[in-house]
């Protein structure tokens, strides 16, 4: 009896292999094996419990993964007696990883919205913020995806995200540059379309003026 063979379909393989995440044991051995290519002995008595402080280290790093920020904000308030000024939640420390070379982004994001029916508890920006820090990432992208999520889940009248980082990548390595912040940001709706908007929120996180975005 002749058999049928299926034909595997291109890519599809390579995509299941790549979602399946490694188990504990695997990620240890790992680590084990970037100190010895660092030129150390993982055997030794001062790096023995080093792979296991590692892997445990990284599920805090990178967190992030394990957490939806539109499930975050799905909880909002209808009963605001029509406030529909600016919301501002500023100097939100974040800790990321840059994802070219798994070294610290560490840095402040500031957060504005405009509500236009509902609001959204204050704690649940921080955590949006954390969310997506918590991943690797590059500055660019973590800004966009804050604002993106936060206009797309609240429908507000506009968003806007400042973020400004050191990233170590390049204070340590590299070009070796201490003391330089990268700022980015992302400005949607009336925050985008209206300047006096988007003056006075920068005004209110401390960047108005000739140092401002206005």
């Amino acid at each position: 009896m002749n058999k049928v063979l299926k034909k595997p379909v291109p890519g599809l393989a390579a995509a299941a292999a790549s979602q399946a995440r490694p188990s504990r044991a695997e990620a240890e051995e790992a680590v084990r094996t970037l100190i010895r290519w660092a030129g150390d002995e993982p055997d030794r008595e001062g790096l023995i419990g080093t792979p296991e402080r590692v892997v445990r280290a990284y599920e805090e790093f990178f967190a992030g993964y394990a957490d939806d920020p539109r499930e975050i904000l799905a909880r909002t308030f209808e009963e605001t007696d029509g406030y529909d000024e600016m919301v501002v939640l500023r100097d939100i420390r974040l800790e990321s990883y840059c994802e070219h070379h798994i070294v610290p982004i560490i840095g402040k994001a500031h957060v504005g919205y405009l509500p236009a029916h509902r609001v959204v508890g204050i704690s649940k920006l921080a955590r949006v913020v954390e969310a997506y820090a918590k991943r690797l990432q590059i500055q660019e992208k973590m800004t966009a995806q804050i604002a993106n999520c936060i206009q797309e889940v609240l429908e507000p009248r506009g968003v806007a995200v400042v973020i400004e980082a050191a990233h170590q990548c390049m204070t340590t390595r590299g070009i070796r540059k201490p003391g330089v912040a990268m700022v980015t940001s992302r400005m949607l709706g009336a925050f985008r379309d209206d300047a006096s908007t988007r003056r006075e929120f920068l005004a209110m996180i401390g960047r108005g003026g000739a140092g401002g975005y206005a």
